[in-house]
């Protein structure tokens, strides 16, 4: 296999994980409708695990491989992207104002398990397949509470990703449920190519797989949520990807990580060092808590998002990826 064809396949596997994660969408948001769920119920769960499932795939890939460091750099640098470019875009472009109150519980969760997560990495070094059930535990507790937040109060305005009110399809329910199987395999299919043709290409570079994880394969895995953030920017609803990001960045740390641990354990990637120390101690791990912390922050204080933060973030996550590939300079 020569890099022109990796490259091409890598490619394609991004192409395929888009359309992928847009039929399982399409598919399961049109069966909840046929049962009649509420429309927030519908997109605090199906549509969010929906657009989270490229990084399950890609991570869940990556660990039957055995390339733990595919796995761990995609579910940290799905979160540096998710915050510091997607995020970054809609508050710089269009800042607006956010209700504290609905960020309370995803904010609060995603604490608890990024502390969880960096405090397994720092103590011990490797994340252990009960750490992973921990994690998992953590999404289903979560998920739980959103499930009976949103019966409780279904006229409270929607914080997770935001789903078009439509007239319930006349389409047979099968044709529902073949979208869903189909976006489901495309979507696996996608992950492979991307993790087979990103280790080849980070190994013909001489790039550790991390790297590659936590830029590439970040950004591709991503993209369903920049396409939302996008959307709701262009319907005026920016400040409702705030909420997106967040339960998003939250699925990653407990269902993406958690998943890829329970297949396969391994230690904390330390191929990439900077001035002899693990990146993933002194680069990875704070900017995702730093970046988080810049974007919410504000928020529960002033209940408003700012241009500067915005744009805060992006130069951020300019300057992150420059740093993986200057990493070598450090070493």
């Amino acid at each position: 296999m020569d890099m022109y064809n990796s490259v091409m396949l890598f490619v394609f596997g991004l192409l395929m994980l888009i359309k992928g994660g847009d039929w399982f969408v399409d598919g399961a948001t049109a069966i909840a409708r046929k049962f009649h769920l509420p429309e927030l119920l519908i997109g605090a769960t199906v549509v969010s695990i929906g657009t989270t499932l490229p990084e399950v795939m890609v991570s869940a890939s990556a660990s039957f491989a055995g390339q733990g460091g595919m796995a761990y750099g995609n579910a940290i640098g799905s979160i540096i992207c998710n915050t510091s470019l997607i995020a970054a875009i809609t508050i710089a472009v269009k800042p607006g104002k956010a209700e504290r109150k609905t960020l309370i519980l995803p904010v609060c969760f995603f604490a608890a398990a990024a502390a969880f997560y960096a405090g397994t990495a720092y103590i011990t070094g490797k994340f252990s397949r009960i750490t992973g059930i921990i994690l998992v535990c953590g999404f289903v507790v979560y998920m739980t509470l959103v499930v009976l937040q949103m019966f409780k109060n279904k006229s409270e305005t929607e914080t997770v990703e935001p789903v078009e009110a439509e007239e319930e399809s006349n389409e047979p329910i099968w044709k529902s449920i073949l979208m869903l199987v189909v976006g489901a395999a495309v979507i696996a299919l996608g992950a492979d190519l991307l993790v087979d043709n990103g280790t080849f290409i980070a190994q013909t570079l001489g790039v550790p797989e991390t790297v590659i994880a936590l830029t590439f394969v970040a950004l591709g895995t991503s993209l369903p949520e920049l396409v939302t953030a996008i959307t709701s920017l262009a319907k005026g609803h920016g400040s409702l990807s705030l909420g997106n990001i967040i339960g998003a960045n939250l699925f990653n740390l407990v269902l993406v990580s958690g998943v890829s641990v329970i297949i396969n354990p391994f230690d904390v990637p330390s191929a990439a060092t900077i001035f002899g120390i693990n990146a993933s101690f002194v680069l990875d791990l704070p900017v995702m808590f730093a970046v988080m912390g810049i974007m919410i922050i504000p928020v529960l204080i002033s209940q408003k998002l700012s241009r500067i933060q915005g744009i805060s973030l992006l130069c951020i996550y300019a300057a992150y990826c420059s740093m993986q590939f200057l990493m070598p300079l450090f070493a």
